[in-house]
């Protein structure tokens, strides 16, 4: 940290020289423009000007011939988060074929494209503009996707609907391309002050936003572990106690409902209705004490039958507990508001 003393310019105007290094960082020189943000706490931040025609981030990854196809989807995955925007990955020998169909999977659920493909070597692009993306829009819709899952898990659980149940299913990667995308996002405007400064994003945001979209995350990997058990019971040819199931689908609806109340509270910055969100885990706890002594299902309906029953239990306990968290998430950021 260095000092710097401020200057009289005529009779009004008090100026500050900005360091070399800086100026020559992001390549400014005389009469260029600037833009100063005042900061809650009474400091400045800096921005260069924007859009200065950067050159995309780049990275090349080499990938060894007996690489495991998960550790080459972690890196991917590593790298788009971080920002770079061109990826090559090249390979000692040839790609196999499971590497191969490891790169293109990710590719899927990434919002990048294959530009060029070789038997050693291929090149990845972003198809994003970070500058021009609404982190609240797409945190929208991931949860507009994940409470459309929700709904869809309920009347599956409900009516035994096994072409229901695999829809959801199949919504999982449409969830986890809107995760990655945001926290790309917030990731890159978290250590850019001018890409923050242009999505109207605060260091605080970029914090609360990343821990929102993780949990909107793992609400929809719970209501995949509930609609993967009911797929496995209707293939199974497998019921549910009727007294189980009743209790099953009371729980799913409140669950799934402060979940979805949690969420508009966020977006809104609405703390009101957010007690009530947190309250009503009570009911939940009630409905899964009346579940509890599991042997009686065991004993009539035979253990995959228990096990199920178990498996959906929790994973609506689950939801339950994220949508609190969510209320208490929204509880701390409207304060941030208010100082």
């Amino acid at each position: 940290m260095e000092h710097r003393k401020i200057m009289a310019l005529g009779k009004s105007s008090r100026v500050m020289s900005l360091p070399k290094e800086w100026l020559r960082m992001n390549r400014l020189n005389q009469g260029d423009t600037v833009t100063v943000q005042i900061q809650g706490d009474g400091s400045l931040i800096i921005h260069p000007t924007p859009d200065r025609g950067d050159e995309p981030k780049r990275i090349e990854l080499i990938v060894s011939e007996n690489e495991r196809s998960e550790s080459i989807t972690r890196r991917i995955i590593g790298a788009f988060l971080d920002g770079y925007s061109i990826i090559v990955l090249s390979s000692e020998k040839i790609f196999t074929v499971d590497q191969q169909t490891a790169i293109r999977d990710i590719v899927r659920r990434l919002y990048m494209m294959v530009i060029n493909s070789e038997a050693k070597r291929t090149e990845l692009e972003t198809l994003i503009d970070e500058s021009k993306a609404s982190v609240s829009s797409c945190v929208e819709r991931m949860h507009l996707i994940t409470y459309s899952m929700l709904r869809d898990t309920i009347e599956s659980l409900r009516n035994w609907d096994a072409d229901l149940v695999n829809s959801v299913i199949s919504l999982e990667d449409d969830v986890d391309q809107l995760n990655y995308l945001v926290l790309r996002i917030i990731r890159s405007a978290a250590v850019k002050p001018s890409l923050a400064n242009e999505l109207g994003l605060s260091p605080l945001d970029c914090l609360d936003y990343q821990t929102l979209v993780n949990l909107i995350e793992r609400a929809a990997d719970r209501v995949i572990n509930i609609a993967e058990s009911l797929s496995q019971m209707i293939e199974e040819q497998l019921s549910l106690p009727a007294e189980a199931q009743a209790i099953l689908v009371n729980a799913a609806e409140i669950a799934f409902d402060s979940y979805s109340k949690a969420v508009e509270c966020y977006l809104r910055m609405d703390v009101e209705p957010t007690n009530s969100v947190i309250d009503r885990q009570d009911d939940i706890r009630k409905l899964y004490m009346e579940i509890t002594p599991l042997p009686r299902f065991s004993e009539a309906h035979g253990a995959p039958v228990l096990t199920n029953i178990i498996t959906i239990r929790e994973n609506i306990m689950k939801i339950s507990d994220i949508a609190a968290d969510i209320a208490e998430l929204t509880i701390d950021h409207a304060y941030k508001y208010k100082e």
